[in-house]
């Protein structure tokens, strides 16, 4: 697979921080790592100031954005101007290239042009499922469960994957779901989350941080990521809330921006723990390994819902590969990385009782959070190393090159 020349079709990038965006790049520095060529263009989604870049040795091609004033009320409208601009630039960009494989990174809008060019040029295509488009879009209020849009974006996914010479997914539920729909287990491959351990590691505490932020002789709750609805942290403020008064030297520390920031900062204010809540707000990717150095527990809360049994999250990986003892609830997508009192630890999802009795016993005992960081740092060594998770990716491309696979159209 020396030198073989990939093609990235991504909704949005690095230096953008976001779980999909670290998880594309560190795959794509793995995929460096075993000689390969690859090459990501961006959709116009990224944004409308971004310029073509290189980072860490990967470049990066970024498509225009869509100026607001030839935005159409037409329904779907925008989204086929969208694929149409991206495809052009994929097009060129693949035949500049001399792209022996197209691979694209959910949603539906990257996977369509990915699928027009590679047909064009006669090249196999692969989509990876990071998501399904309709679920995460119920959580951010787009539309409803089971609507008629729901169900139309449902089935373009779902022959979109039908048509790709080869369908990846982070998670076991994931290829479940994709099987469920039609698609040959033949066509499916599991390409969970990784991490690179030698970037997250263990690291003694940042004193500027630990003097910005007052942390100094105290044990730190954090979480760091996107605020969005589903990842529970009205939850955690109000566990703490319940376990603030039993654990004086504690201190919780939110690191990140989204949607559902207003309304977080006002929860902490209403349940009387805003002096002892930071919102640090976000920060750059080159900075995270920083904030890790001053957690002592990181907390994943995630609401249940479609979304959060399905899809396995980023971060916590990283928390785990730093060393550090991590809580999180019993989700489906956060039981396929934690191992319960051996790795990390997990509560029932949406209990605030059970939350809070858990930060309880982590937070008081300097020996569990020492052997849950020990023991997730060995299992993310051991299991999530991208360099040894991209093999995967590898495999299915050499497949697919030597025409070994039965479900090329």
């Amino acid at each position: 697979m020396t030198g073989t020349r990939v093609l990235h079709v991504l909704d949005h990038s690095l230096p953008l921080l976001s779980g999909y965006s670290t998880r594309s790049h560190h795959a794509l520095r793995a995929q460096l790592e075993w000689k390969l060529q690859p090459l990501v263009v961006t959709s116009p989604k990224h944004g409308p100031a971004a310029a073509d870049d290189r980072i860490d040795g990967v470049p990066y091609l970024r498509t225009p954005a869509i100026p607001h004033h030839v935005a159409t009320r037409i329904p779907g409208g925008n989204e086929i101007r969208l694929m149409q601009r991206l495809a052009a630039r994929v097009g060129q960009a693949a035949r500049q290239h001399h792209s022996q494989i197209l691979h694209a990174h959910s949603p539906l809008l990257t996977g369509f042009p990915a699928l027009w060019v590679a047909r064009r040029l006669a090249v196999p295509v692969v989509y990876e499922v990071r998501a399904f488009w309709e679920d995460a879009a119920v959580d951010h209020g787009t539309h409803r469960e089971n609507s008629m849009r729901y169900r139309l974006v449902r089935a373009l996914e779902t022959l979109l994957m039908r048509h790709v010479d080869a369908v990846g997914v982070i998670s076991k539920a994931l290829a479940a779901q994709v099987e469920s729909r039609g698609i040959p287990v033949a066509k499916i491959f599991h390409i969970p989350n990784g991490v690179d351990t030698d970037v997250f590691r263990p690291a003694a505490r940042d004193v500027e941080l630990s003097r910005q932020w007052d942390l100094a002789d105290r044990v730190v709750i954090g979480f760091i990521g996107s605020f969005y609805r589903y990842e529970g942290l009205d939850i955690l403020l109000q566990a703490w809330a319940r376990a603030a008064a039993d654990l004086p030297n504690a201190q919780v520390l939110l690191i990140g921006a989204g949607e559902a920031t207003a309304s977080l900062q006002a929860d902490a204010k209403r349940l009387g723990i805003d002096s002892r809540t930071i919102f640090a707000g976000p920060v750059a990717h080159r900075e995270v390994n920083r904030c890790y150095s001053v957690c002592d527990v990181l907390v994943y809360p995630r609401k249940s819902m479609r979304l959060t049994e399905l899809v396995t999250p980023l971060k916590p990986l990283e928390a785990m590969a730093a060393g550090k003892a991590v809580i999180a609830s019993d989700v489906g997508g956060l039981r396929e990385l934690i191992r319960d009192r051996e790795t990390g630890m997990l509560f029932p999802a949406g209990n605030v009782d059970a939350l809070a009795e858990v930060l309880r016993q982590v937070v008081r005992r300097a020996d569990l959070r020492s052997t849950l960081g020990d023991a997730a740092r060995h299992h993310v060594c051991a299991e999530r190393e991208w360099k040894e998770v991209i093999r995967v990716d590898l495999e299915t491309y050499a497949r697919l090159l030597n025409g070994n696979d039965s479900t090329r159209h």
